[in-house]
């Protein structure tokens, strides 16, 4: 007797349920893919218990026909596709004919619908996958699906199920995606009878992120906006300082289809490089159109996950699309008080005599007196900075740091633009502005500089500030620096896993291109290295060439940009050597330096780490702090 066996359509049923449908979030996110896909602008979640005994969803779109609502429940039964090419360009969200099938199965499921023709709604009620009714009812426009009793009649899933609010969370988090995919339609959703979300279906990304994912989130994006070879990359990226501990706010969709793709994930992450830190995760609403054709969305049912035809070209595109916006923003963060505990009900009295001409001196303590005082500022210790210095020989860095004058002038306002700065003072040149007019108040601590300028005082981290002017000098000579390959009396001979290794032979070019040479040995997949990039040490080697060819595999990088993101961390620790040191004394040149730079040039706004370099405190602010508004 053979031993295979074909199963029923109940079991097989179930068996795709276990592929489509896990918990209560997957099946609100195939229906709600089914209302978008049904054209409909407003569509309206409800669910109780966490989804696990009731989800409700309801759509005004296109609505079922008569002669459809009994094959809406039979598998592989769809309006998406009609034959085999039709998957070779997928435009809707669903296609597959699995989702309604897969519920069906294991709940009871009741779908009420009218199309815009129709005179009256039909209505079919099913259990355990079993049509029980299919009749005439009274409804409007569009399509209200209700799901009771998730895996009852299968109850070693539903034993796997969390407690209800996990599974709201879940919920919650999957209406969320759709709604930023699609901001033109207007979500809602009701949990236990609450309203957790509710989106305004406006059209307007920034309005959709705003009402979904906070105000405090939407007012740290930068906007997005590339176009190139076929592909489209538009959205919004978080700023350096809206980072979170995980990639849980990293938002990606392929035409319009929320997906979790590791190569658009890699090339945001790399984007980040020297502008967060190394342990934080940038967040992003990032949407990326590109042909149908050259996307595979038919790699699994839950359809979370694509394949591009050319991954390289997609990494390549959302990175330089993200990196040239992180490099060009030029906002700095506000320092905001807390709110004043007071206000006056009258505008202060002799606004502009100074507070020490209305009191009695004689009151006056000495400390006091010391602090009213405008003398000299300690800009400079008489102790040598030994370790400075020796990091800025290390790196062939001019010193400008000779001991100040014992009688160092004050600062004064600064309004001679004719003035440069000293030429080997490393400046960074790119996007340089006019110097504003400013006046330096003083440094605190030894570590930040107050600079009043343009209605506001800047803040600025003069150690921060440095290593980040330090690290674009130095990032800008190794850039414009011609690729000099060095040849190796020792060639390094490198085993290779077979996908790195497919990855090296299709890749070549783009290794030489950097500065490597190779022969290779496709019996044993070894690589026999004959050169090297110059500015490459031996003893890192392998681990670039490795991590290269690893993520030239798995699309998750490029080779130049993998190269220069290993140099740039090479270049962290060297500039944060050789900067000034908070808490450390400076003379009045090399704060004065620092300020100009941070003045002049507005895209340093954060360190290598990821630290902010400069914050803002308008005298707005301070006027409503103390009640002068």
């Amino acid at each position: 007797m053979g031993r295979i066996n074909v199963l029923d359509a109940h079991v097989a049923n179930l068996i795709a349920a276990g592929e489509v449908v896990d918990r209560p979030a997957s099946v609100v996110k195939e229906l709600i893919e089914n209302s978008i896909d049904a054209h409909a602008t407003q569509i309206t979640v409800e669910i109780k218990n966490g989804g696990v005994s009731f989800i409700r969803v309801s759509d005004n779109g296109s609505g079922i026909s008569p002669e459809d609502m009994p094959l809406a429940l039979k598998r592989h039964a769809t309006s998406k596709i009609q034959k085999a090419t039709d998957l070779n360009a997928i435009f809707t969200l669903g296609f597959r004919g699995e989702a309604l099938a897969a519920i069906s199965s294991v709940s009871k499921v009741r779908i009420i619908s009218k199309t815009k023709d129709a005179p009256n709604g039909t209505m079919l009620y099913a259990d355990g996958g079993e049509i029980l009714e299919v009749g005439d009812a009274g409804c409007p426009n569009g399509t209200t699906i209700t799901v009771e009793e998730i895996f009852a009649n299968v109850p070693a899933r539903r034993k796997f199920l969390k407690k209800d609010s996990t599974e709201a969370s879940a919920v919650c988090a999957a209406v969320e995606k759709v709604a930023l995919s699609h901001p033109e339609i207007a979500f809602k959703l009701i949990s236990d009878g609450t309203v957790k979300l509710e989106s305004a279906g406006d059209g307007k990304l920034e309005h959709a992120i705003f009402s979904i994912l906070g105000k405090d989130f939407a007012k740290r994006l930068l906007s997005v906006k590339c176009h190139g070879e076929g592909i489209d990359v538009y959205g919004f990226i978080g700023t350096s300082e809206n980072v979170k501990p995980t990639r849980n706010f990293q938002n990606f969709f392929i035409n319009h289809r929320y997906v979790k793709s590791r190569t658009a994930m890699a090339a945001l992450e790399q984007a980040y490089s020297s502008y967060i830190a190394p342990e934080k995760f940038p967040s992003c609403v990032l949407f990326i159109d590109i042909d149908p054709s050259a996307v595979d969305v038919n790699v699994h049912p839950a359809k979370l996950e694509v394949k591009f035809s050319n991954e390289k070209l997609i990494f390549d595109t959302v990175y330089y699309a993200v990196r040239s916006t992180i490099e060009n923003n030029t906002e700095r963060p506000d320092l905001v008080l807390r709110s004043p505990v007071a206000t006056f009900t009258r505008p202060a009295t002799n606004a502009f005599v100074p507070v020490v001409d209305r009191v009695d001196r004689a009151t006056i303590t000495p400390e006091q007196l010391k602090l009213d005082s405008i003398g000299d500022l300690p800009f400079y210790s008489k102790v040598s900075d030994d370790f400075r210095e020796q990091a800025r020989k290390e790196l062939n860095i001019p010193s400008r740091y000779a001991p100040a004058p014992a009688d160092t002038p004050k600062f004064v306002p600064k309004t001679d633009f004719a003035d440069e700065i000293t030429p080997n003072s490393n400046a960074v040149s790119k996007n340089e502005i006019p110097l504003p007019d400013y006046r330096i108040v003083g440094v605190a601590f030894n570590t930040y500089i107050f600079v009043e300028t343009e209605g506001k005082v800047v803040i600025i981290d003069k150690h921060a500030a440095h290593e980040r002017i330090l690290f674009e000098n130095l990032r800008g000579k190794l850039h414009d620096a011609t690729v000099m390959p060095q040849i190796l009396l020792v060639p390094i001979t490198l085993g290779l896993s077979q996908s790195d290794f497919n990855a090296v032979c299709e890749f070549s070019d783009s290794f030489k291109e950097i500065g490597f040479d190779f022969e290779v040995e496709e019996k044993h997949r070894q690589v026999r290295i004959n050169q090297i990039p110059s500015a490459l040490k031996i003893s890192d080697v392998e681990d670039v060439f490795a991590t290269i060819a690893d993520r030239l595999a798995e699309g998750t990088g490029d080779a130049i940009i993998t190269k220069q993101d290993v140099y740039e961390k090479a270049l962290y620790q060297a500039s944060c050597k050789a900067a000034m040191k908070g808490g450390r004394f400076d003379s009045e040149s090399d704060v004065r330096f620092v300020v100009e730079k941070v003045l002049s040039i507005p895209d340093i706004t954060v360190c290598p780490h990821g630290r902010p370099v400069v914050i803002n405190l308008t005298k707005h602010e301070l006027d409503r702090q103390f009640g002068r508004e």
